[in-house]
């Protein structure tokens, strides 16, 4: 059967390299963590993803849709099923005025430094989330207060059924890191972002200022995944980690953060259930102490004990 569904993709994607086998996914994300997934395809547009994921459904193959792959542990066993990467041809950005429209490859990165060059305000605060739109767009990305929901007017999904469909945030219902896209079975194709017009130079003054706040602040220098607990309502997560007695605190190469808490490291060679683990005990010692619930922002992908 396995010969048979490799086939079937090939057939989608004709081009070398767009159907692997057993490929890691330690190259694959920002934590440098993870097993290998059963099958990693990389189609090149809009078509021969909705055809991909026809073929995932023929034969009952989970898939997952990967981004730049941030934000995400793989488990060390891997994924038994489809990770999907959208790259090179869901990357495309262009400025239409004072709107701006991304591919859901993009990264937020990028995009960000599109608004600059174009003199447009208002992603400056995505400059430095190291994640791609479409990841971005499910998790209502943010930072330093502001979210992508602040300046989105419209996304493009794929539906279930293999149709194009335009939605607004409020259909998406984007609040604090989440949305209805997964649930909905949604994939984001594309973005769209209304601006204001600004001057270059203080747009750039503005990244240049937030990127130095994280490079003094965050633990740049390691592999990790961001921000790793959601903020509890009325706290921060990375201060009751800190104050709970967990800085630096370490299970075997997976790290909490000496110069931010909110933050898992991989300080060297960690796997995927080192970090689960830290990751439970650090919540179980907050919880004990202050009764504060602490809820992954991290996804998991993969089978966890």
């Amino acid at each position: 059967m396995s010969g048979e569904i490799f086939r079937a993709f090939c057939r989608v994607m004709k081009e070398e390299g767009q159907v692997r086998e057993q490929e890691s996914m330690k190259g694959h994300t920002t934590f440098r963590i993870g097993g290998p997934a059963q099958y990693f395809l990389s189609p090149k547009d809009s078509g021969e993803l909705a055809e991909t994921l026809s073929v995932c459904r023929e034969y009952g193959i989970p898939w997952f849709i990967l981004g730049n792959g941030s934000n995400l542990l793989v488990s060390d066993s891997g994924y038994p099923g489809a990770v999907i990467q959208l790259g090179k041809g869901f990357s495309e950005i262009r400025t239409e005025g004072s709107r701006i429209y991304a591919g859901a490859g993009a990264l937020l990165s990028a995009i960000a430094r599109k608004a600059w060059e174009a003199g447009l305000s208002g992603l400056e605060f995505a400059g430095g989330i190291p994640g791609s739109l479409g990841g971005g767009v499910v998790m209502n990305a943010g930072a330093y207060g502001k979210e992508l929901k602040d300046v989105l007017f419209y996304v493009a999904v794929l539906t279930p059924k293999g149709s194009r469909e335009e939605l607004t945030p409020d259909q998406l219902e984007l609040g604090y890191r989440t949305s209805n896209i997964l649930s909905r079975g949604y994939v984001v194709l594309e973005a769209g972002f209304s601006l204001k017009e600004g001057k270059p130079e203080e747009i750039f003054a503005q990244m240049e200022e937030l990127a130095a706040r994280r490079r003094e602040k965050q633990p740049l220098e390691y592999p990790s995944a961001g921000s790793t607990f959601k903020r509890p309502a009325g706290y921060f997560a990375g201060k009751l980690i800190q104050d709970a007695g967990f800085s630096g605190f370490r299970v075997g190469d997976a790290q909490v953060s000496p110069k931010h808490c909110g933050f898992v490291v991989n300080a060297g060679n960690a796997s995927a259930a080192e970090v689960s683990a830290l990751c439970a005990q650090v919540a179980a010692g907050v919880k004990e102490k202050f009764g504060v619930d602490l809820e992954m922002e991290v996804k998991k992908l993969g089978q966890f004990s």
